[in-house]
This record gives structure tokens, sequence and C-alpha cells, in this order.
């Protein structure tokens, strides 16, 4: 291996913005470095290369870069640690060509020792990086990190498998199923069985929300706001909460979860409440008494058995107001596909924060970004456009904080989503494992996490 250098980042944003590449992620930085934008078009010409200089990019020296904005953005220190974003070695991607993606080469603090290590929908091994560079644990302990010599993680999609596997060993965390939650919590602690083996509950919110996407496309539904935010009215998230999450969410009232900027707890979003006569009457007043002259609309679901569900709920909530909706089922890459060329009229999703700001989950509104980028809504609005884009020229600041609240009512208002929750999640973690925090965001996480080998082999008789 060898040094990361300034020139490292250069290429590797260079490589985001080629055209050839066609990287769904380069809208974080379009438009936002001097001369980049100019570049990405003059590669999709043949009238640039990776030698041609771009004026925002320059490497002063071997450990300094020089950025310079096309104007303010104050997300940047956020989207530079995007995974979209990571650093990668030119002749590592010339030498492996297509086949980059399986083999990765990064500065982390974790590695992929050779090939066998990855077995495709099995599990994946990685070993300590011993040029990791000199970081300690946090504190007095002066432990050097990581602090494993190898981390293995399993792929297994069947819940009751992987559930009975880490009850008995197995893993050292692992998620609770919905239909083994209330058998392993009580009252919202871990059950006097599980805790009796030692075992721990970690309880974190998720910075995420879950919504059914509206297609602003469709041609009633994009035209008629009245009979979005009757379909609003008529989704019961609570009782969705309750029937399909174990009661493990927080309600959402706004693309906005819990932790971040803006994020008030007694923010009520009045198209949230379940209110089928106030539904009813807004269908009334669209035009569409008792949801007469509409169309039948399809709701895209997983194919799984929990998708279909969840899309059969969807149905039947829709119909108490008399809006009949076809639900098709899709694997996951088919609603992906869907949602790119712009098909899905209606679909189940979840939007997790790529950063910790709310503008990480207003992006999802921008015009610019409309499928196939992350508007899957295809949410085009200029009103909307104007106060994000002021809010990208603002430190954080009240006055950013006072935009944020705007584009938060305006987005509730226009009903382009139905707001349904902020997940909760609930992992088990066996007692020999230390410093255990989950991040949604800082992906670095397991390089603090302890074993402690000891207690593993005394807890283990009990499993």
């Amino acid at each position: 291996g060898r040094e990361l250098v300034a020139n490292d980042v250069i290429y590797s944003w260079k490589r985001l913005a080629d055209p050839a590449n066609t990287s769904e992620a380069y809208f974080v930085i379009d438009g936002k470095i001097k001369g980049l934008s100019d570049w990405a078009i003059k590669k999709s010409k043949g009238q640039a290369t990776y030698e041609t200089p771009v004026e925002g990019l320059v490497a002063r020296d071997s450990h300094t870069l020089v950025v310079t904005l096309e104007k303010p953005y104050h997300q940047l220190s956020n989207v530079v640690a995007m995974p979209s974003m990571a650093i990668v070695p030119r002749e590592a991607v010339e030498m492996f060509g297509a086949e980059f993606l399986n083999h990765p080469v990064g500065t982390g603090p974790f590695m992929l020792a050779k090939k066998e290590d990855w077995i495709r929908n099995s599990k994946i091994s990685l070993v300590k990086n011993p040029k990791f560079r000199d970081e300690t644990f946090p504190g007095d302990s002066g432990k050097k990190l990581p602090l494993v010599d190898k981390l293995v993680f399993h792929e297994l999609p069947e819940e009751q498998p992987r559930w009975q596997t880490g009850l008995k060993g197995g893993y050292d965390w692992f998620d609770i199923p919905s239909d083994s939650f209330e058998a392993a919590i009580d009252s919202g602690t871990l059950s006097p069985e599980l805790a009796g083996k030692g075992m721990k509950v970690d309880v974190s919110p998720a910075m995420d929300v879950t919504y059914v996407g509206i297609n602003m496309m469709d041609p009633v539904l994009g035209k008629s706001k009245l009979v979005r935010q009757a379909m609003s009215l008529a989704f019961d998230s609570e009782d969705y909460i309750k029937r399909f999450m174990n009661g493990r969410g927080i309600k959402a009232h706004s693309p906005v979860p819990p932790g971040l900027a803006v994020y008030d707890p007694k923010f009520r979003n009045p198209l949230a409440e379940h209110n089928l006569l106030r539904a009813k009457k807004l269908l009334a007043d669209a035009g569409y008494p008792e949801g007469k002259g509409l169309p039948e609309f399809e709701y895209e679901s997983l194919a799984d058995t929990k998708g279909r569900q969840q899309g059969e709920y969807f149905a039947q909530s829709m119909a108490k107001i008399g809006i009949r909706i076809r639900i098709n089922s899709n694997s996951w890459p088919q609603l992906l596909t869907k949602l790119k060329e712009r098909k899905a009229t209606l679909f189940g999703l979840g939007w997790g924060a790529v950063y910790p700001d709310p503008q990480a989950f207003f992006m999802a509104f921008y015009s610019k970004n409309i499928s196939p980028g992350p508007n899957a809504t295809n949410f085009v609005n200029a009103e909307f456009d104007r106060l994000y884009e002021k809010s990208l020229t603002l430190k954080d600041s009240p006055a950013r904080d006072a935009v944020y609240r705007e584009l938060r009512d305006f987005i509730t208002d226009q009903a382009v989503w139905i707001h349904v929750s902020h997940r909760l999640n609930y992992r088990v973690l066996h007692g020999w494992v230390d410093n255990f925090k989950w991040s949604e965001i800082a992906l670095s996480y397991p390089k603090y996490i302890g074993v402690d080998v000891k207690k593993r082999e005394q807890l283990s008789k009990a499993l």
C-alpha cells in the first residue's frame, strides 16, 4: 500500500463527476465546485481527460487540497464524509476495471485480506489494517484502534434462523425479528430469560423516516393536492406502527427525524392525523365524492410476505374513502427500476440521513434531484426550490433553522409523502461485547467495538 495524497481526492471527485460512470450521487457536488461541472461536460464530449485541471480542485502539495466553491455551500463538510465521496486509488480502479467493485481498496481500520474472504450471499471477513493511521480510543485508555483483529459479517435473509443463530452465540449482536419481539422485550427491556444469560439490548432511534411516496407525474395525483391530502388523512400511521413494527417507531409528522435541528416533538402535521370524515370531505371538495371519478391507482410493494401485507393495508386504508388501489409485487431491483424510470405511482419507502442535517431530507424534494435522482416523487415546485437553495447558502444558525421550518411546513402541506414513522432500532448484544454504539451515519463504528474473550468463553456455556 501507499499513502493517500491530495491528488487522490481530485481523481476520486472527478471520477464521481465523470458522465461515463453515470453516478447517481454526483448531484451532491454538481454545480458546487468551481469548474467541475464544466469539466464533466467537456469529458462527455471527449474534450477533457483526468489530467485536465479543474479550477476549484488544486493540490497545493501532497497533503493540502484547496477547494474553491462556485458559491457558499455550508454542507460541504458533511458531503465529503458520504460513502460516495470516498477516496479511491486510480491505479486500483484502472487495474480492476469493472471488477473494482469486488476489490475494495481504501484506508480504513479493516481490510479484505484475500478474495476468498468474501463469499457472495453468505459472509464477508475483514481483518485489521496493519497500516491504519495511529488512532487511539477516545479518553484516557490509550488503546489503539481498531480494538478487534477481525470482523465477520453474515448475510442471512431469513429472520428466524438469524435470530436463533444469534441466541446461540453465533453473532455478537443481532436484530430482533418481528415475530420474536414480544417474547424478547418485556416492558421496553430485555426479557429476564435473555438478560439472565448476560445479554443486553441496545435501543437507538434511527435517523430516518418511512413514508408512502406519491408520484407527482401522475396526471391526477400530481395536480390535485386535495386528493393527496385526503389520502394522508385516510392512513392510520399509529395503527401501522403497531401492526407491522411491533410499536418500534415514532409517528412521523414531517421528513425530519429526531436528533436533527428543527425536529420538534410537539410539532403536529394536521394531515398526519387519522381522520376519515375530513378525508372524505377533501375528496368531495376535489370533485371526487366517495372517490367517484378517480381511476384505480397502482401501489408498488415488495414481493415478500410482509411487503404484500403492507400493500394490502394501504389499499384497505384508501378503500375506506373510496379510492381503489391495485397492488403490484416487485423484487427490490424491480422496484428501484420503476422508481428510476418514473413508473411507480405509489410506493412505500424509507429515507435515511446521509449526514446529520435536515437538508439531507429536504434534498428528496428538490426539482434538480428528480428520478433517477433521490427525488423519487418527481416533485417540482419553484417556491420550494427557492427556499431549499437559500438554505444551502446559510451556515448553521437560527436563520437557517427558520428556513428549514418553512421547508418542513411547505412539504407537509403539499402531501407529497404520506408520513409514517421514524424507526427505533432494537439490537441484542451478548455480554462479552464492549463499547457498542450503533450509528446510522458513522460507518466506522466497528473500530470502537471490543470483545472480552474470557467473558465470551464463560457466558457461552449458558447458551
